[in-house]
């Protein structure tokens, strides 16, 4: 079993054996020493020394997988850190992208010419307004292709000045919702932040700008970025309303979830409105979660996938359709088994547009792991 820190405070991965996993699975605050001492006499039939949890709980603490005072420490010297520094850095160039920015030119624009990629022949929406797009957010070298098919519908738009780009936080938000107000760095140039918009956003909900530091970490925008500035970027100036998200269908059932959700979203879509400037909204998501790496007992299977591609395919039509409540009440129906992780995204960008269509434009998946552990993703565009 790996642990690891989806926030980036720790730096660390850590393997545990399937006994200690067990151990660490009653670090809840509820278990004394004691207690846990009882339960593994119980379950692994020999007796575990005290010394031995101490030690753990120990070494868990200076890696930084424990909460408690020593965590927070950092996390308040982290946060101020970020806030003191000019710009969100591009933390995964040289990873999962070129750092070099001719370089990175030449790899977009292969995605684009990919036998994967888009094909030549024009938009049918060839310059009307763009109103929202889906995009993947997984490593670009293997899905570029299917983010090509999002951004060449843009690249064929009549593009606006300002994107609203719309993440998932993997590490979760006790706020639901984490705007910051960081310029971004990208190999092709800096990409601003929207200030007047986002100033407007910190006066109704200052509390969403508590948790800005789980920016640094996230990868869902930084990914659209080198597309966007690659499509319209270098040849106007554009800015971004970076917003990152961490909820699920299953929690919007939730009346104080639903009402946090909703109080944002359609505050965020009157602010945007009465801006009175045209805009695209981006959901970077990915749909679903499927093998051991994920929960899966079993890795997935050629049938197990298609029955999932069929089962993603029917849950983005009412996203084709733009309506949120039927796309919500769909995984809702599943119990979210396929752990959709982009829901959040894709539902705040069919709670802001007002778009009259919506298509998928190309569908695959991600393999992650030797056991076959997939992710799915699609490109979608709304006019």
């Amino acid at each position: 079993m790996v642990l690891w820190d989806p926030s980036g405070l720790s730096k660390d991965k850590l393997v545990l054996p399937l006994n200690y996993f067990f151990i660490i699975q009653h670090f809840d605050g509820d278990h004394s020493l004691q207690d846990i001492v009882g339960l593994y006499l119980k379950r692994f039939g020999e007796f575990l020394m005290p010394n031995k949890v101490e030690q753990l709980v120990a070494d868990l603490d200076q890696k930084l997988f424990l909460e408690g005072d020593r965590i927070k420490a950092v996390k308040q010297q982290a946060r101020d850190l970020y806030r003191q520094s000019a710009l969100r850095s591009a933390v995964f160039a040289g990873r999962s992208y070129e750092t070099d920015g001719e370089k990175l030119t030449k790899q977009i624009e292969s995605f684009f010419t990919s036998k994967e990629g888009p094909d030549f022949k024009p938009s049918e929406h060839r310059g009307k307004k763009i109103k929202g797009l889906v995009v993947p957010t997984f490593d670009l070298k293997q899905a570029g292709p299917i983010y090509a098919w999002a951004y060449k519908e843009l690249q064929e738009a009549a593009q606006p000045d300002l994107y609203v780009v719309i993440g998932t936080a993997y590490a979760g938000l006790d706020n639901l919702f984490s705007v910051t107000d960081k310029d971004f760095e990208n190999p092709l140039g800096v990409v601003r932040s929207d200030q007047a918009l986002v100033s407007k956003i910190k006066e109704q909900f200052p509390m969403l700008f508590e948790e800005d530091l789980c920016h640094q970490a996230e990868h869902a925008i930084e990914f659209q970025l080198p597309f966007l500035q690659h499509v319209v970027g270098l040849k106007k100036p554009i800015t971004i309303v970076p917003i990152l998200c961490s909820f699920s269908a299953l929690s919007l059932s939730e009346q104080h979830v639903r009402q946090s959700v909703e109080g944002f979203l359609g505050d965020l879509r009157d602010i945007l409105t009465g801006s009175g400037r045209d805009h695209c909204v981006i959901a970077a998501a990915e749909l679903a979660h499927l093998g051991m790496r994920y929960g899966d007992k079993e890795p997935p299977t050629d049938f197990s996938f298609h029955r999932s591609m069929q089962h993603d395919l029917e849950m983005l039509k009412p996203v084709e359709e733009r309506k949120p409540d039927e796309f919500t009440n769909y995984i809702i129906k599943e119990n979210d088994q396929r752990r959709i992780s982009g829901f959040a995204p894709i539902y705040s960008l069919l709670r802001l547009i007002h778009a009259e269509s919506g298509q998928v434009l190309r569908y695959d998946r991600g393999i992650t792991d030797q056991y076959n552990s997939t992710v799915t993703y699609a490109s979608m565009a709304f006019f």
